[in-house]
């Protein structure tokens, strides 16, 4: 009798959280508008405002749009889930330069992590069914991050090429914003 109401139990639990993650699933635009929204104030208050002396610097990476231009939900939140990983990266290494407050990075990249993570949970459970649209759209995500990580190398990390790196993340969310808001 203890075996089976023991049984019981474990179904019932592995069932609420199956029902639980798909509820967090469900609702996962408008929590990403939430990160996204969090994201930008954190990258206002990580740094002042942009240097005028790194406006000369400026550079164009022009961002793969047609990446986040898909009908599809689960398409653009697997380009999302990228594209969070990439700044995720990007802002994971050789900082020293970009004279930033700590906290307000911190909080920025352990806000990315978790939304990783949770894109990933859902994503993942959704997605094994159209690969070579992602593969093209994580090439061309690569290909940009690329671009943005060679400059900042090429630049040796100073605090222009980070500069121009962040106000290039601000323009990149803001994209994914604007994406999120219409699903």
């Amino acid at each position: 009798i203890m075996n089976a109401f023991g049984l019981i139990q474990i179904g019932l639990i592995l069932s609420s959280t199956t029902i639980i993650s798909s509820l967090q699933c469900n609702h996962l635009p408008l929590q990403q508008r939430k990160v996204i929204e969090n994201s930008l104030r954190l990258l206002d208050k990580m740094g002042k405002k942009f240097p005028q002396q790194c406006l000369r610097e400026k550079m164009s990476f022009r961002f793969p749009a047609q990446v986040l231009q898909s009908r599809q939900k689960e398409t653009v939140g697997v380009a999302i889930e990228e594209i969070f990983q990439h700044i995720f990266y990007i802002f994971s290494k050789n900082l020293t330069l970009a004279a930033w407050d700590g906290t307000a990075l911190d909080q920025f990249q352990n806000g990315l992590y978790r939304q990783i993570e949770q894109l990933e949970a859902c994503v993942i459970k959704k997605n094994n069914h159209y690969h070579r649209s992602k593969e093209v759209s994580r090439l061309k995500l690569k290909k940009y991050f690329q671009k943005i990580d060679c400059f900042l190398t090429d630049k040796k990390h100073d605090l222009c090429s980070w500069e121009i790196s962040r106000a290039e993340m601000r323009r990149c969310l803001q994209l994914i914003d604007k994406v999120t808001k219409k699903l």
